[in-house]
Formats: structure tokens, sequence, C-alpha cells
């Protein structure tokens, strides 16, 4: 039987019933969730808005086929309320988070999450709730793209697109902790803050070619697709690593990445308690920190929803549910 409180037996949860806009997204009072074998059950504080999750909104189903009715979100930040049986991890009370079960639904939009406890890890010290939730999604493709996949090495040139994305801003800094020199392409007015956390290199991608300037670079990491996939090649070394973080369509360069003698990969990421670990080490050293362009509580899911498919977020956004 779960170990902890057995208190409340419902919650408040952000719901949609059907695909399209962020109006669809509404607050509604659900079962709670109660923690199975090997998981636990969080109380969540914040959850973490993605590109993900607008994507699945619009689309009215995850890449796993769910459908509605669904809550959205993968970022968790929280306080572990009870733990399954088998679970050793974690006990209630510990402070944690994660990115539980992507790409399968995990209802992060929601006062209360259950889900293995191996898909959490406790949470950084020196960070709060709203910056933990912000991290896990982002920091993990970041980790998994240039780390595991790229083995990223020191004297390496990488390329990021959307430096000050949410993504992108935790992988100029995931890049300079492994000694990479790192070019990164972001509007003007954002070169500041990307110098601040470590690029050495900027591109104002609304007045210049990166294309046509940038030569051996050694991985590239684009999250924006299209045309963008084909003018990176230009940039690889022979033995370069391209990685989309976007799901491939007919236009993804195979071909011509394997004429060219580079790697052209999609990367989709996983849930990762080593990973998170690894994360971790980097916040309490100095080395990472997370950038939070806007808090909206829970019941602003549809404002953060609209804000986020601007495009031009720095860092990112987050659904505060603190009590």
């Amino acid at each position: 039987m779960p170990q902890g409180t057995t208190a409340p037996t419902t919650m408040r949860a952000v719901v949609q019933d059907t695909a399209g806009g962020p109006e669809v997204l509404k607050v509604v009072e659900t079962k709670r969730p109660e923690p199975g074998r090997g998981e636990i059950l969080v109380r969540v504080h914040a959850a973490g808005v993605n590109p993900a999750d607008c994507k699945t909104r619009r689309r009215g189903a995850f890449v796993t086929g769910a459908t509605p009715p669904f809550t959205l979100g993968y970022d968790v930040a929280g306080e572990v309320e009870a733990v399954g049986d088998g679970v050793t991890l974690f006990q209630p009370g510990d402070e944690v988070f994660g990115m539980p079960r992507f790409p399968h639904p995990a209802g992060a939009y929601a006062e209360y999450v259950a889900a293995p406890a191996r898909h959490f890890a406790p949470r950084p010290q020196g960070l709060d709730h709203i910056q933990a939730g912000a991290l896990p999604l982002a920091s993990l493709t970041a980790w998994q793209a240039l780390v595991d996949t790229a083995n990223i090495q020191p004297g390496h040139r990488v390329l990021i697109h959307a430096a000050a994305g949410g993504v992108g801003h935790l992988a100029v800094q995931i890049a300079k902790s492994r000694g990479a020199y790192v070019i990164g392409t972001a509007g003007a007015a954002k070169h500041d803050l990307l110098r601040a956390l470590g690029a050495d290199e900027l591109i104002d991608y609304r007045t210049q070619d990166f294309a046509a300037t940038l030569r051996d670079v050694d991985v590239v990491l684009d999250s924006i697709g299209g045309p963008n996939w084909t003018r990176s090649l230009r940039t690889l070394r022979p033995g370069g690593t391209l990685i989309s973080i976007l799901p491939l369509d007919e236009t993804f360069p195979t071909q011509a990445a394997e004429a060219a003698g580079v790697r052209a990969v999609f990367m989709l990421v996983e849930p990762d308690h080593h990973g998170l670990r690894e994360i971790t080490s980097l916040v309490e050293e100095d080395r990472l920190r997370v950038i939070i362009d806007t808090v909206f509580p829970l019941e602003e899911a549809v404002q953060a929803h609209t804000m986020s498919e601007t495009g031009h977020t720095t860092g990112k956004i987050v659904l505060s549910l603190a009590p």
C-alpha cells in the first residue's frame, strides 16, 4: 500500500476535451491519482510549459496515440506526498523534479502527478520550485543531444540554433561546461544574455546568414527545422553531427548528409534519472542556470500557451501551483 498521507481524493487540473487553440484548456476538479508499484505521488508546485505541450494541444493527440480528454505537461517540481510499494529512492516530504513518462502523458498541469520514482531526482540545492519546474525537459533534451548523442569534447565547435530559447539557453551552458566553443543564433537583443551564459560567438539570424559564414562546425543542435536543416549541413566539417529535436519529415536531408560525410539524426528526449543528476551537479556547481521568462498561475494556462506560441520567449514559461 502507498505510504504517506491519504487525503485529499480530488485535485485541480488543466484539461482539454478537444483539439484546438489555447482556449480549449480549462481548469476542472478531477480524481487525484494514486501511486502504483514503483511510483511516487508528487504534489506539484510548478510545471514547465514546453512547445511539445502546445503541439499536442493543437493536434489533440499525444505522439503515443492518447486522445482527449487529457491533461498536458511533462515538467514537474514538487514534494513527494506518498510512495508506492517497492520505492526506496524517495520518501514523503522529499522535494523532487523530473520529466515523467515522456512521450506518454504525464499530466503535469495538475496538483498531483503519480509516476515512476526513477523518472525524478532530488531538487537541486539553491533552486526554488519554479526554477526546478522549468528545467527537466529542456535540460534533458540538451544533455542527451550534446553529451549522449554527439559526445561533444573540449574544443568542439557547437552551433546552437534558437540559443535564447528554452532548450537553447541551457544547451549553451551545457556545451560550455564540456569545453566546447559555442556559437548561437538569436536576435541581437538577446546577445548580451547569451554571452553571459558562455556563448563565444553569436549570429543575429535577422541580419546574418549563418550558412554563408560558418564552417568546420562539429555539432549543430537544431530546434527550427525545415530549410534550416539543409543550411546547417553546409556548416559541418566531415564527420560532424546535425541533431534535430523536431520530428523528421520529407525535408530532412538524410541523403545530403550521407553525401557530405556527416551524421544527421533525430533525437527524442527520454526520462533519465542519471541525466537529472548530471544536470543537478551543473546547477549546484554554478555552471548552469535556468532563465524564467514568465510565471503564470495554473488558472492562466491559456495565457501561458498563447505566450509560448509566439516563439519569442527568452528561457522558460512556468505554471505555478504554489499552495
